[in-house]
């Protein structure tokens, strides 16, 4: 989705690349399970909005913002002008082919791991990740369950009006799920 965006004039961060840059500073591999980890101590150091606040002053007028996965970041993204939250959802039997093509270390093996690896993910402590309850907050839900293409179509369909070349928007993507990282609770 944020490739798409970015073919159409978006910039693009991702607030995962924020965690990754940190892992790579702290001299640590960038498995799901060091991401997480990480994403939550920086969490709980600077607030549950902490990623994105690091990500604002990059931003451009026409930006996209990828991997929120937290409602604090919600917050603090709801204050730029013209703020859509879309979240990208798909079935969990979906997400986990998809991440098996993918090869991504340690999304697992098997379904049930995948399941059990999400489920993490949807923390209730202020500074966890948070999928269920961002995924909640968007502003529209895109369905992903067919065609990158048929996926850039609903994606074009939900933002209109809101995105046109003469009042640039800021668009923000929320995917739930961890077929890919990127994309906060995102299900690709």
């Amino acid at each position: 989705m944020a490739k798409f965006l970015a073919a159409r004039g978006f910039t693009v961060r991702s607030l995962s690349d924020v965690v990754r840059d940190e892992a790579t500073r702290r001299g640590l591999d960038h498995t799901r399970d060091s991401l997480i980890r990480i994403g939550v101590e920086l969490r709980t150091e600077g607030g549950p909005g902490a990623l994105a606040r690091r990500i604002l002053p990059s931003l451009g007028r026409r930006g996209v913002v990828d991997s929120i996965r937290n409602p604090g970041e919600v917050e603090v993204l709801r204050t730029l002008d013209r703020f859509v939250l879309l979240g990208i959802d798909a079935p969990q039997a979906l997400r986990f082919e998809r991440s098996v093509r993918r090869g991504r270390l340690g999304d697992g093996s098997t379904l049930e791991e995948f399941a059990r690896k999400e489920e993490r993910e949807n923390s209730t402590t202020v500074a966890g990740q948070q999928l269920l309850a961002t995924l909640a907050l968007a502003d529209r839900v895109i369905r992903n369950d067919a065609t990158i293409e048929d996926l850039h179509q609903r994606t074009r369909r939900a933002l209109a009006g809101h995105v046109d070349e003469e009042k640039p928007a800021r668009a923000r993507v929320s995917r739930r799920g961890s077929a890919g990282r990127g994309a906060a609770g995102r299900r690709r």
